[in-house]
């Protein structure tokens, strides 16, 4: 076999083979074998029928086309392999020539990966946000503690904001009832607006067996959008109590036995909070930085192949769970299909250009992944996919998606690289360190590559 390249452009190659005919004697031997098994002839047993019978009772041609198809991607990957290509893809092929006992010509158009120049990256500077956790926060986070051991209690009096009411609705557009316009025995918190606008003001100041009416704009339904009269009846009016903020509160809600201990592990895990977003945030615009400094040509088919896939898996997947189409998508965020259509190009160029720039630094700085690395990350993968580690990890490797997760977290440390090269400050002026070793920063730094690149559940 002969093979040469072509390049078209920095990321487009056209191959040319040649192949000797003696070398399809395989590829033969298997499609005369492979009809044998199909046909019947007269006179012959089925799989014993002699080459030249075949020929001359279904033409030399069909052997021929089985022949070269099943030898087509054998020299194209030979090909490949000479010319170490990394193809994106599937190739255009296009048989030249096909002369029978002589030789078999085809050309072969297909995506590769272009050679990318990484300079040096250390002269990246970001600032990023400072890590501090005041007093407020703290006393937030116990509130917040608080509000989850709250008890409730029926009251006989006026509701009002902080109470719990249990309602009956009906909703009416144009005097008529909606089929799914009525419900029973909703719960509803007075000032959460987790319901309709304007039921808050219409049930404040009633009391168990009160009836009101409001007008609202129905968010959902068959009636969504339009303006509807709605009848709230208030069966039951309940207050919610709060513990009081003490040791013996501590000692329900925690593993600690005052209040000052259960402070001060708050005020803790506020700061590993706030630190593990402050090595997200200077991650990603590492990351916008390194991605400005590298020139990248952009496969055109990969990208429109990207951009096709991520619009199917918005349609199709997030918001078909959510109930919305596109259109109603658009509508809520307020954009045209034509800056949706902007974004997504934005956001898939992107995450190419994320996978192509540090997959070179991942094979410049010589990034090992380890069985531990590679066993933590499935684990955090089957939590966010809702499967179970053994689920998990028996679909990625009977999809054969074991390099792919093994690439997400060579990616994710080779911008952990990146990031300790850099020189990262906060709003204050401070240098900010970020150990790399970390396992919480790692996690940090190959969700922030999962992000970019838009990585789908395996």
């Amino acid at each position: 076999m002969k093979s040469a390249v072509e390049t078209l452009n920095p990321t487009r190659v056209r191959l040319t083979v040649e192949v000797p005919f003696e070398e399809l004697k395989a590829s033969l031997d298997a499609a005369y074998k492979k009809i044998n098994q199909q046909v019947t002839v007269k006179g012959f047993r089925q799989g014993k029928i002699p080459a030249r019978v075949i020929d001359q009772r279904f033409g030399r041609g069909a052997v021929l086309e089985e022949a070269v198809n099943d030898a087509l991607p054998k020299f194209y990957t030979e090909a490949v392999n000479e010319a170490d290509l990394n193809p994106l893809g599937q190739p255009e092929v296009d048989i030249t020539e096909l002369k029978d006992g002589e030789l078999l010509a085809f050309t072969a158009e297909v995506d590769i990966r272009p050679t990318l120049e990484i300079p040096d990256y250390s002269g990246i500077e970001v600032t990023v946000d400072s890590v501090e956790v005041t007093d407020e926060d703290v006393e937030k986070s116990l509130e917040q503690l608080r509000d989850r051991f709250a008890t409730t209690s029926p009251v006989e009096r006026a509701a009002a904001e902080g109470d719990i009411v249990t309602v009956n609705l009906e909703a009416k557009v144009d005097g008529e009832v909606l089929e799914d316009g009525v419900a029973e025995g909703v719960d509803y918190t007075i000032g959460s607006g987790q319901l309709l606008d304007g039921i808050d003001e219409a049930v404040t100041g009633l009391e168990a067996g009160g009836t009101a009416t409001f007008t609202s704009e129905l968010k959902g339904g068959s009636a969504e959008g339009k303006e509807a009269e709605v009848k709230v009846d208030v069966t039951a009016v309940k207050s919610r109590e709060l513990p009081e903020l003490d040791d013996d509160f501590a000692q329900l809600a925690s593993e600690f036995d005052t209040l000052e201990e259960l402070r001060a592990d708050s005020r803790k895990r506020l700061e590993r909070m706030k630190k593990f977003d402050q090595a997200t945030q200077a991650q990603e615009k590492v990351l916008d930085e390194l991605i400005k400094l590298v020139e990248v040509p952009m496969p055109e088919k990969l990208l429109e192949d990207e951009v096709n896939t991520r619009k199917h898996n918005l349609e199709h997947h997030q918001l078909g769970q959510m109930g919305l189409d596109l259109a109603k998508y658009l509508e809520i965020q307020g954009k045209s299909a034509e800056e949706f259509d902007a974004e997504l190009k934005e956001q898939a160029e992107k995450g190419i250009k994320t996978q192509f720039i540090l997959d070179e630094i991942v094979n410049k700085e010589k990034v090992s992944v380890g069985q531990e690395e590679l066993t933590e990350h499935l684990m955090r993968r089957a939590q966010s996919s809702g499967m179970s580690p053994d689920q998990f990890a028996q679909a990625v490797v009977e999809g054969g998606q074991v390099p792919m997760l093994v690439g997400e977290v060579a990616r994710g440390k080779a911008l952990a690289t990146v990031v300790e090269a850099a020189t990262v400050k906060d709003a204050s002026g401070e240098v900010v360190s970020l150990d790399d070793e970390d396992e919480e920063t790692a996690e940090a730094a190959t969700e922030v590559v999962e992000a970019a690149e838009g990585t789908t559940e395996a």
